[in-house]
């Protein structure tokens, strides 16, 4: 049993060789009749939780090593894992598509989810499924969210809320049909020593607010001024949408600009392919997607994506009851 595991520029890339991927399927293939097969039944997340234990060690060394330092790059990607027996079903056409029924893709999602942190949901988006799919919906081409397909702007996930996904997995069941559509993700770490002096030195000033994103609806934000960097001088955390972020000054807007060119001129893309999940440690990086062309034929592109919390208990106060779904 082996996991290859190799760094590259620009990301690093974990592969799982076919041998181990099948220890994986046969775990995630256990978990699928535990508590009915219900993905968000706090008993099968118990049970996705133990099953991470019985994960191949390297695999699971790969990802906690991923979990203690993201890197440079703050973006893990993970090629090689399975999809399950059989043909993978027709990509959803419909607006707040989840999957509330366990498969092995959203099986290995969840052990993962489980190895980072605990896995968590927003009531208000996707209707607090923990596993949902973000693809491609008619009408909504233009949307700044998970289903549009025009060029998604950069962003931390969900920035606006005081308890934001630590981690963002997103597992790639289809690609899109000419393979253009890339993940793009930016470190803080990567431009933070290229910024000028007055642009870091305001990115740390409480000169910015955040609205919620559309995938939210009309839920209202917290209009409070806040920095868009926090925490460590020379290690940050960052805590912007560059489609939902708003600069209360004309320096921080100049600043907005600065750090939006240089997470442009330093973006990595990734071309997730069927098997392939992408870990993006949403403290420190953003992320966003190039357009594409979806034909709605149900041949289209096809991400299933958790949240994973690695505090779960500094949310508590947002989590009715201790499930895993924040109001």
């Amino acid at each position: 049993m082996s996991v290859a595991v190799r760094t590259e520029v620009p990301a690093q890339t974990v592969t799982i060789e076919p041998p181990v991927a099948r220890e994986i399927e046969q775990i995630a293939l256990d978990l699928l009749p535990v508590a009915g097969g219900r993905v968000d039944d706090p008993a099968w997340v118990a049970a996705a939780r133990e099953a991470w234990e019985q994960l191949p060690a390297p695999a699971r060394t790969a990802i906690r090593r991923f979990r203690r330092d993201s890197g440079t790059t703050g973006a893990l990607v993970i090629n090689g894992l399975p999809l399950g027996p059989g043909e993978v079903p027709d990509t959803p056409m419909v607006e707040g598509s989840v999957q509330r029924t366990a498969t092995v893709p959203a099986a290995v999602l969840m052990m993962v989810a489980t190895g980072l942190g605990d896995p968590a949901a927003f009531r208000p988006e996707k209707s607090g499924a923990l596993v949902q799919d973000v693809v491609p919906v008619p009408g909504k081409e233009e949307f700044q969210g998970n289903a549009g397909s025009v060029l998604l702007s950069f962003h931390v996930e969900n920035a606006f809320h005081p308890h934001r996904p630590d981690f963002v997995m997103l597992s790639c069941l289809r690609a899109d049909h000419e393979a253009v559509a890339g993940l793009r993700t930016a470190c803080i770490r990567q431009v933070f020593g290229l910024l000028s002096g007055p642009a870091r030195e305001t990115l740390f000033r409480a000169e910015f607010v955040t609205e919620p994103p559309p995938s939210f609806g009309a839920v209202e934000g917290d209009a409070t001024p806040h920095a868009v960097l926090t925490g460590a001088v020379d290690d940050p955390d960052i805590k912007i949408d560059f489609s939902a972020t708003k600069p209360l000054t004309e320096r921080a807007r100049e600043a907005m600009d600065e750090l939006q060119k240089l997470f442009a001129d330093n973006a990595h893309t990734h071309y997730l392919k069927p098997g392939s999940m992408a870990i993006v440690d949403n403290r420190v990086t953003v992320h966003g997607r190039t357009a594409f062309q979806p034909r709605y034929d149900g041949k289209d592109r096809w991400l299933q994506r958790t949240f994973s919390l690695a505090d779960f208990r500094a949310s508590r106060a947002h989590r009715t009851a201790d499930g895993y779904v924040l109001d």
